[in-house]
C-alpha cells in the first residue's frame, strides 16, 4: 500500500489534524517541548488518526465539491480532528508507558525515551500525552459526552489488556482465547474508538457505526497478528528486534498455532522454558514454530480478520474513502514492515 497516496485523499484534513497536534503539544517547558517534538517526529504511520478521518469521510462522502479522484472537500467538523488527535495522543501515551513496563530500549528502530532519559521521564511524558488526549476530546465547542465514554472504555481496555498480558506471561499459560483478548485490549480497542468517534462526529447512522466498529476491530486484530508474525521473521527490516516477545515471555499466535498444528507435542516443556527464560530459548522456539508451520497458521487467522473487515464496509456507500479503507485492510495481509 502506498500510504502517501492514500493519505492524499484526505490531504487537507491531515494538514488540519497535524496543525491541531502541534497546538496540543505546545509547552513552555523546554524539555517537555523537545520530547514532544521528538516523539511526534517519529510517530510511524499514524494509522489511528487516519482511520478516524477516513471513517468520517466514508460515512459522509457527500461532503465534497467538484469531481475527480481527490475532490475538494468541505472541512470536517472540529470534533473529527479533535478525536483523531486524541487517538494518536492516547496511542503514544500507552507506548511511553509500555516501554517502561517492558524495559524496552528501542521503539520503531530508535532509542526509547525510557532508554535515553529514564523511566520517570517516560512515565511523566506518557501522563502528559494522556492529559492532552482528554483535553482534545473535551475541549471542543460541541463537546459530546458519549465520545468520552468511548475513549474511557478504550483506556480501560488498554490497561486491562496490558495487565492481563503480564499475568499470562508470568504463568506461561496463554491460550488462543487469552491472546485474542489481549490484542483486542492492547490494539483493536483503540482502532475501534478511532473509527467510531470519526463516524459519530459526522452524525453517522447506527448501521454505519456498527459496521465501522466491526471493520476497525478486525483491522486492529489483523494489525497486531501481523506485528506478532514479525517477531518470528528475523530477516525482515521491521524496526522490531526478532524474538522480543519470547524474551518478554509473551506467547503469541505463531507459537500458539504451532502448538495446535503439533497436536501439543513439547508444548508444556516449551511453556516452562519460556517462563524460566532458559538459555538458547529463541533458537528453540523459532525452530519449533518453523517446524510446525506456526506462521502459516497465524497468517490464515489474519486473513480471516481482513475478510471480515472488508465485508463490514459493504454497508457504507461507495466512495474513494471506502476504497482506501479497503486497501488499508488488504495491506494488513501482505505488509512487510
Amino acid at each position: 500500500m502506498n500510504l502517501e497516496a492514500v493519505r492524499a485523499l484526505v490531504a487537507e484534513d491531515w494538514k488540519a489534524y497535524s496543525a491541531l497536534m502541534g497546538q496540543m503539544l505546545e509547552s513552555g517547558v523546554p524539555l517537555l517541548l523537545h520530547l514532544n517534538e521528538e516523539v511526534l517526529s517519529h510517530a510511524g504511520k499514524q494509522m489511528r488518526p487516519l482511520l478516524c478521518l477516513f471513517s468520517a469521510r466514508a460515512c459522509r462522502p457527500d461532503m465534497v465539491t467538484g469531481e475527480g479522484s481527490a475532490p475538494a472537500s468541505t472541512p470536517l467538523p472540529e470534533n473529527t480532528l479533535r478525536y483523531a488527535a486524541a487517538a494518536e495522543l492516547l496511542h503514544n501515551a500507552t507506548l511511553l508507558h509500555d516501554d517502561v513496563a517492558d524495559a524496552s530500549d528501542l521503539r520503531r528502530g530508535r532509542p526509547t525515551v525510557r532508554s535515553r532519559y529514564g523511566a520517570d521521564v517516560s512515565v511523566l511524558l506518557g501522563d502528559y500525552w494522556l492529559s492532552q488526549a482528554v483535553e482534545s476530546i473535551t475541549g471542543g465547542k460541541d463537546y459530546d459526552p458519549a465520545i468520552t465514554r468511548i475513549f474511557a472504555k478504550t483506556l480501560r481496555d488498554l490497561s486491562e489488556g496490558e495487565i492481563f498480558q503480564l499475568e499470562k506471561a508470568s504463568e506461561g499459560d496463554t491460550s488462543i482465547e487469552d491472546y485474542l483478548r489481549i490484542i483486542y485490549g492492547k490494539t483493536a480497542s483503540l482502532f475501534e474508538a478511532s473509527a467510531l468517534s470519526g463516524a459519530c462526529s459526522v452524525g453517522a447512522g447506527e448501521a454505519q457505526k456498527t459496521a465501522l466498529k466491526t471493520y476497525a476491530r478486525c483491522l486492529g486484530i489483523a494489525f497486531q497478528i501481523r506485528d506478532d508474525i514479525f517477531d518470528y521473521c528475523p530477516g525482515m527490516d521491521t524496526g522490531k528486534p526478532s524474538c522480543e516477545d519470547i524474551l518478554q515471555k509473551k506467547i503469541t499466535l505463531p507459537l500458539l498455532g504451532a502448538f495446535e498444528n503439533a497436536a501439543h507435542k513439547e508444548e508444556q516443556a516449551l511453556r516452562e522454558a519460556i517462563v524460566r527464560g532458559e538459555e538458547g530459548l529463541c533458537a528453540r522456539v523459532m525452530e519449533y514454530v518453523q517446524r510446525y508451520d506456526g506462521i502459516a497458521y497465524a497468517q490464515e487467522r489474519l486473513e480471516a480478520y481482513v475478510s471480515e473487515a472488508l465485508a463490514a464496509l459493504e454497508v457504507l456507500p461507495e466512495s474513494p474513502y471506502r476504497s482506501a479503507m479497503e486497501e488499508m485492510a488488504r495491506f494488513m495481509a501482505v505488509r512487510e514492515k
